[in-house]
C-alpha cells in the first residue's frame, strides 16, 4: 500500500501566532487597567465605531425593519433547524442515579452555564449564520443570559441582516463590538456587569489568540484556525461538484487548506483541471483568497484502496469532511476523525455551514483528533452528586481509609475514622497503618 500526492502543499496554515499573542497580550492588559474607557478607545481606533455599546431595544426593533421579508423567512427557517438539532443533542444527554452498592448512591445533573458570551465576525459581509450558530445552541441548552458581539460594518452600526440573526436566535444582550475588545468585555463583564463562563464562535487570528490566552479564565470552544475542507472520492464521483466544493470553502482566506482523497488517478486528474477553472470565475475578492489557498495549501492524495483513504483522512482530521463514494455506511463507520462529516454529493458544507442543523463552529488544524465542534455540550456541565447510609458508610469508610494511608494522606483518613467511631462505637476496623511523616 501506498499514497502518492499528485498536489502537495506548499506551505503549512500559519496563523502569525507570536505576532497576534504580543498584540493581544497588550491589549488584554489595557483592558483590564482601564476597562470600558480602553475598549470605547479600541473600538474608536479600530472600528471607526464611537456609538453606543450596547444595542437597545428600540434599535434592535428598528433594525429589523430594514431587513427584507425574504431574508427574514431564511434566517427564521436556518435558526429553526439549528435549534431543532442543538434540542435533540441537548435530549440525548441524560441525568440518573445508580446505586453504586448496597447504600450507596451516586448521580448526574446536567446543570447548563449562567452566562455564554457568542461572537460573530464582522468583516467584509454579514457573518448571518455565525449569529445564530453560537446563540440558538445556548439557548437550547438552556443558558440563561446570552450576550452577543459582533463589530460595526464598514464604519457603521452592526449589519442589520447579523444584529437580526443575533435577535431571533435569542440574545439577551447584544453589543456592537469586534475583535480582541468584543472578547475580552464579554469574559471581564465590561458593559453588563455579568462575565461569560464560556466564550465561544469564530474570529480572526486575533479574536483567536484572545480566547487561547482567555482560556481558563472562562471556557471556550476551540482553538480555531483557518477553515478546512477534505473531500473523499472514488471513480464513481462527479469530478464537477468535487473540484466545486473544494474552491466552495478555499474561498475563505489565503491560508484555507482544501484536500482530495481518492483512490481514482483519472477523477483526480480531472478536478485538478476543472479547479483553477472555477477560480478564475469568482469575483475579485473570493478569486485572491481561493487562488493562493489553492495554490499553497490545496492537495490532492491518490491511496492505493478506500481503507488507506480512511488512514490518510483520519490522519489529516479536517474540519469538513465531505464523502462522494459509494456504500456511505461503510464510511460512517470507519472514520472517526473530522469537525463534521457530509456524506453523499446531495449534501455539501455550505449547506451545514448556513442552513441544515448540526452547528459550524469545528475544530481546525488536527484537533478533530480529540475534539468535536461546537454544540450545546460546551455550555453545560455534567455535575455528579452522591449520598449514602450509615451502614454504606462502614464498608466505604474502611477500604477509604486504607487507601488513604497507602497514598500518605492522613487527614483523609481520618475523616474516614472519624465517622466509622461515630457510627459504630467501640467495633474495631481494619484502617491501615497511620501515616507517621
Amino acid at each position: 500500500m501506498a499514497i502518492t500526492y499528485l498536489k502537495k502543499a506548499t506551505k503549512t496554515p500559519e496563523t502569525e501566532t507570536a505576532t497576534a499573542r504580543r498584540v493581544v497580550d497588550d491589549m488584554l492588559a489595557t483592558i483590564r487597567t482601564d476597562g470600558e474607557a480602553a475598549v470605547r478607545e479600541y473600538a474608536r481606533k479600530l472600528d471607526a465605531w464611537s456609538g453606543d455599546i450596547v444595542v437597545s431595544r428600540e434599535e434592535i426593533r428598528r433594525r429589523a425593519a430594514e431587513v427584507p421579508a425574504q431574508v427574514r423567512r431564511d434566517i427564521d427557517f436556518a435558526i429553526d433547524q439549528v435549534r431543532e438539532f442543538a434540542l435533540a443533542q441537548r435530549r440525548s444527554i441524560q441525568e440518573f442515579s445508580v446505586e453504586l452498592h448496597r447504600g450507596v448512591t451516586a448521580g448526574q445533573r446536567i446543570v447548563p452555564v449562567n452566562v455564554a458570551g457568542c461572537y460573530a465576525p464582522a468583516g467584509r459581509y454579514a457573518h448571518i449564520a455565525s449569529a445564530y450558530m453560537g446563540v440558538a445552541t445556548a439557548k437550547a441548552a438552556g443558558v440563561g443570559q446570552v450576550i452577543a458581539c459582533s463589530g460595526p460594518f464598514r464604519g457603521g452600526p452592526m449589519h442589520p441582516y447579523l444584529l437580526y440573526a443575533f435577535d431571533r436566535a435569542g440574545a439577551d444582550i447584544i453589543m456592537t463590538l469586534g475583535g480582541v475588545q468584543a472578547i475580552a468585555s464579554m469574559a471581564y463583564g465590561l458593559f453588563t456587569g455579568t462575565p461569560a463562563d464560556v466564550i465561544v464562535g469564530p474570529g480572526n487570528k486575533f479574536v483567536a489568540e484572545a480566547k487561547r490566552t482567555l482560556f481558563g479564565q472562562v471556557g471556550i470552544d476551540v482553538f480555531a484556525g483557518p477553515s478546512e475542507v477534505a473531500v473523499i472520492a472514488d471513480a464513481g464521483a462527479d469530478p464537477a461538484l468535487v473540484a466545486s466544493d473544494l474552491v466552495g470553502q478555499a474561498e475563505h482566506g489565503h491560508e484555507s487548506p482544501a484536500w482530495l482523497f481518492t483512490t481514482s488517478r483519472e477523477l483526480a486528474d480531472e478536478v485538478m483541471r476543472r479547479v483553477p477553472g472555477l477560480i478564475d470565475k469568482l469575483p475579485p475578492t473570493a478569486r485572491e483568497a481561493a487562488g493562493a489557498a489553492w495554490s499553497d495549501y490545496g492537495e490532492v492524495v491518490l491511496c492505493d484502496s478506500r481503507e488507506e483513504v480512511v488512514q490518510v483522512s483520519d490522519r489529516y482530521a479536517s474540519e469538513h469532511l465531505e464523502v462522494h463514494a459509494a456504500e456511505l455506511d461503510w464510511w460512517l463507520e470507519r472514520l472517526s476523525c473530522y469537525g463534521s462529516l457530509f456524506l453523499g454529493e446531495e449534501t455539501t458544507v455550505a449547506y451545514g455551514d448556513k442552513v441544515s442543523g448540526p452547528n459550524h463552529v469545528l475544530p481546525t488544524k488536527g484537533a478533530a483528533r480529540y475534539s468535536g465542534g461546537l454544540s450545546v455540550h460546551k455550555f453545560i456541565k455534567t455535575l455528579t452528586w452522591q449520598r449514602m447510609t450509615r451502614e454504606a458508610a462502614r464498608d466505604i469508610g474502611e477500604i477509604t481509609a486504607r487507601i488513604s494511608r497507602l497514598e500518605g494522606m492522613e487527614a483523609h483518613a481520618r475523616t474516614a475514622d472519624d465517622r466509622l467511631a461515630k457510627y459504630y462505637p467501640g467495633q474495631e476496623f481494619d484502617l491501615g497503618a497511620a501515616v507517621s511523616v
